[in-house]
């Protein structure tokens, strides 16, 4: 390791553990105020603070997935801020556009996509959706690990677009509240504030494998009426572009079938319409595109990265 490297490496000292004891306590405090004690923000201070004391190889790398953190941490704030609050929510004209645009005829009747499925659906879908559902966040953490061992400068620009690509969604989240299509399933089209999180589609996995699986998973959602655009089918998008950057061959022809996967099952799971997917894909794209952008055309970002790398190396 260069001397240069050493001497932006963050150490065990009085500073270093009075910033990190400050911050999980202050994280804690706030998260208790705005939505109550839960076990998981309890779970992320003892697993970053684990990391950050055990030697110098997991400090590094706890403070590499501090971005991913920061973005978990934003996700769950959410849940104190609804979006409903601050704007009306979408529900039938969102619906009845995909009908315009992506209905499909069914003896003389025009369902929606996800109406399409829920007829036509297979056991066999059921399940090969739900597992490539289950790749939305697993598939990015993974390759920002790998990334992280082997490329440093690639793994903070897959964070850090990873990063802004959410900030961007979670903008759209509340200046267009919309509603899943399994809400108009189960509600119609009426507002309901405080609905739980559900399963959708995904219900027939958990029931096929006699598990509560994506049950356990949407009971942690922040807010319902969040889906457009999906950014589910926006993160492999970013893992895809990366992977192609770094000519990972065979490897990105598995990241498309991922990619592919995600969007139907969005749809098929009545999770999204296709018009979210859409969105979803282009949000991707334009944060992508705007991050290349800044790193390229605005120093400090650049230095600040630069900074970043040599902490973590």
């Amino acid at each position: 390791m260069s001397n240069d490297a050493t001497n932006h490496s963050v150490s065990v000292n009085a500073k270093s553990v009075t910033v990190v004891s400050l911050l999980s306590i202050a994280y804690l405090v706030l998260s208790y105020f705005l939505l109550g004690f839960k076990s998981d923000q309890v779970v992320l201070v003892i697993i970053y603070n684990s990391l950050f004391y055990i030697n110098a190889g997991t400090r590094k790398f706890i403070l590499g997935f501090s971005i991913f953190a920061f973005y978990w941490i934003i996700f769950d704030y959410m849940k104190a801020f609804p979006n409903y609050n601050y704007n009306p929510v979408h529900i039938a004209d969102l619906y009845n556009f995909e009908k315009r645009i992506f209905g499909i005829n069914v003896n003389g009747k025009i369902l929606t996509p996800n109406e399409y499925f829920n007829l036509k659906g297979t056991t066999f879908l059921n399940i090969v959706g739900g597992i490539f559902y289950l790749c939305w966040i697993p598939v990015p953490l993974s390759f920002a690990t790998y990334l992280f061992f082997t490329k440093k400068r690639q793994f903070l620009y897959f964070a850090l677009t990873f990063l802004f690509v959410n900030l961007l969604g979670f903008v759209v989240y509340y200046l267009y509240p919309a509603a899943p299509p399994w809400y108009v399933e189960y509600h119609g089209f009426v507002f309901h504030a405080n609905t739980p999180g559900n399963t959708g589609g995904l219900a027939k996995f958990d029931a096929y494998f006699h598990i509560s699986l994506f049950k356990s998973i949407y009971a942690k959602g922040s807010n319902v009426f969040a889906a457009m655009p999906s950014l589910h089918s926006a993160y492999p998008v970013i893992v895809l572009y990366y992977g192609i950057k770094n000519r990972l061959g065979i490897i990105n022809g598995l990241f498309a079938l991922v990619v592919m996967g995600i969007w139907f099952t969005a749809v098929y799971a009545s999770h999204h319409y296709v018009l979210d997917v859409i969105a979803g894909i282009i949000c991707a794209s334009i944060g992508i595109f705007i991050f290349n952008l800044l790193v390229t055309r605005v120093a400090f970002l650049k230095k600040l990265i630069d900074k970043y790398e040599l902490i973590i190396k």
